[in-house]
């Protein structure tokens, strides 16, 4: 029985060497936990974030440390001029890049969601430190090719780390963006007015407010008055004040816009879908996406990292939407396996489980390209106590009881009284912009780990195609009959039925050449070999054209040719591989009964 590659990988625990600043072993007496390389070439410490610098340095440092299984490709470059980079890992002495299924995985498409960079690093990372050690790393890179792009969003990756933002901001990048209409660009973003590096929660204390201190967690929580009770406080927006005297308060940001609604399918404008800008791939960085995976047809499959709720999103992003009854079975099976090796996650359809979405990334792929994608929303509450949480005020108590705790309070900032000009005297705090959405340092490496065998399993399901048995024999008139059986090893068909459907990528070929005086009469599928029952192709018989080899499938091909020698046949499928065989023109001895 095979052994898959997802669940060989899954022996490996989760932790590594610690790491001092310096980013290197800090003694030469640490022993590695199970499933860390014992003496990696590029020590890195998953326990913290990296800015877009940081990455392309580290990515670096792999690719000089195996340079004969990687390839550093600058794919294009930010609004504000950053480069954007991919690291290609594959072992080219197993056969060329473009002769292997490959996986496409990227992150950070929203500036806030950081780890999702980490966890694409990671899967570099554990793929080549492995590589010769673990079987199933060896087998993925030597079958397989991995196009990893850790940030497709690296302006607004550092602006996150580098300003005063809360949790949720900012989703865009750093192009200006005229939010409000008034002809002035980002002209009335958030104000750090206590200067603590934060973006938080501004109040005013209000006798008839409609909000008090929580009695067991008062520096966290705030919660509404019953009816009959005096308040104490009035909730005000984040901290900022009117910079355009408009009357409203951060109505104009930095950004504006979502990367992820930029896409070319089902793409809506401004008016339907927020965030859409002007038309699809109209920022540098997504058209940055799609000229480098155009260039590269053999991928098949395709891993988006976001964050946060714990989630195994894939298409169609609207209500009936392109998702055919095939091809859902193939990706919710995959899924459902990601839920087993990701607790706490939920295998979802976009429209259906969470909102619509008007030009996805991940719909492009799909409807677009003919590709199985998904998108993981990165990291979920309920890891905190290993349970689903309580929702409401009981859940919040549950976050706060963590916080307090495990965290010893970090993650919160100190309530301070600042004048505003609006409002006179003020208090703001709360939350910091890295505490919720976002998992703390000693629960980040388990989260990259899981996520990165999750990808691992998505790519040992996409399509590989091997040669299986060939049958020649004798025929009257000088004719040799060639039977020919493919199997495709993966539970992904070598075409999607969308693909098939739309003809998104050439038809699988198969080709007979070589050999002595070779004359090509006949070629076609056999559909029933019981019954001899074959389907005959028309024209042209020495490329004979198939529409798909189903998952975990075998087909079987035959051609009646003349001539004598050895023939060459190829097979050639754009996304689950290529190969070629020698065939002699001699019959196939029987096997004795």
């Amino acid at each position: 029985m095979k052994t898959s590659i997802y669940a060989a990988l899954l022996s490996a625990a989760l932790c590594a060497p610690a790491f001092g600043a310096d980013n290197q072993l800090t003694s030469a007496h640490t022993h590695p936990a199970l499933g860390a390389p014992e003496d990696p070439k590029v020590p890195i410490a998953w326990n913290r974030f990296y800015d877009a610098e940081g990455l392309t340095r580290l990515m670096r440092q792999l690719h000089v440390a195996y340079p004969e299984l990687t390839e550093m490709v600058m794919i294009g470059k930010s609004f504000e001029g950053r480069e954007i980079w991919a690291i290609e890992i594959t072992n080219p002495e197993a056969g060329p890049k473009l002769s292997k299924p490959a996986m496409y995985i990227d992150g950070n498409i929203h500036g806030n969601e950081v780890q999702a960079s980490e966890t694409v690093l990671y899967t570099a990372w554990y793929l080549l430190e492995m590589y010769g050690k673990v079987e199933g790393a060896t087998k993925l890179v030597d079958e397989r090719v991995f196009y990893l792009v850790p940030t497709i969003n690296p302006d607004g990756r550092d602006w996150w780390f580098e300003s005063a933002n809360n949790p949720h901001s900012n989703r865009g990048g750093r192009m200006p963006i005229d939010s409000d209409g008034d002809g002035a660009f980002d002209e009335d973003g958030p104000e750090d007015l206590n200067g603590d590096g934060q973006i938080t929660q501004m109040r005013i204390k209000d006798p008839y407010g409609q909000w008090k201190l929580d009695p067991d967690f008062p520096e966290q929580l705030m919660v509404r008055v019953e009816p009959e009770e005096r308040g104490e406080y009035t909730l005000l927006w984040s901290e900022g004040i009117d910079n355009d005297g408009d009357g409203e308060i951060n109505e104009d940001g930095p950004g504006g816009y979502d990367p992820n609604r930029n896409w070319a399918w089902d793409w809506q404008p401004e008016g339907v879908q927020f965030g859409a800008h002007n038309y699809p791939f109209s920022l540098p960085e997504t058209k940055a996406v799609r000229d480098y995976v155009l260039a590269r047809p053999n991928i098949a499959g395709v891993q988006s990292y976001h964050n946060n709720g714990g989630m195994i999103l894939r298409g169609p992003g609207r209500e009936g939407g392109q998702m055919t009854p095939d091809d859902e079975r193939v990706m919710a099976q995959i899924a459902r396996r990601g839920e087993q090796m990701l607790p706490g996650y939920r295998s979802m359809v976009v429209w259906k489980d969470l909102y619509t979405v008007w030009g996805g990334e991940t719909e492009w792929f799909y409807s677009g390209l003919g590709i199985t994608s998904y998108t993981n929303e990165l990291w979920t509450d309920d890891h905190l106590y290993h349970r689903e949480l309580a929702g409401g005020q009981e859940g919040r108590k549950e976050r706060a009881r963590w916080v307090k705790y495990l965290l010893l309070n970090q993650g919160l900032t100190k309530w301070e009284e600042v004048d505003h000009p609006t409002f006179g005297k003020v208090e703001v705090g709360g939350l910091a912009k890295n505490w919720g959405r976002v998992p703390p340092s000693f629960m980040l490496e388990e989260e990259l780990h899981r996520n990165a065998m999750f990808t691992f399993h998505h790519a040992d399901s996409l399509p590989l195609v091997r040669p299986a048995e060939t049958i020649v024999e004798s025929m009257e008139g000088g004719l040799w009959r060639i039977r020919h059986s493919i199997d495709n090893r993966g539970l992904v068909p070598t075409r999607l039925e969308v693909d098939t459907q739309s003809d998104i990528s050439p038809e699988n070929t198969v080709t007979i050449s070589g050999g002595v005086g070779l004359k090509v009469a006949a070629s076609g599928i056999v559909e029933d070999i019981n019954f001899d029952r074959v389907k005959w192709q028309k024209l042209r018989p020495e490329v004979l054209r198939v529409k798909r080899v189903g998952g975990n499938d075998r087909l079987v091909v035959e051609f009646i040719v003349e001539g004598s020698g050895t023939v060459q046949l190829e097979v050639v499928t754009q996304r689950g591989g290529t190969y070629k065989l020698d065939i002699p023109l001699e019959e196939t001895p029987k096997n004795p009964k």
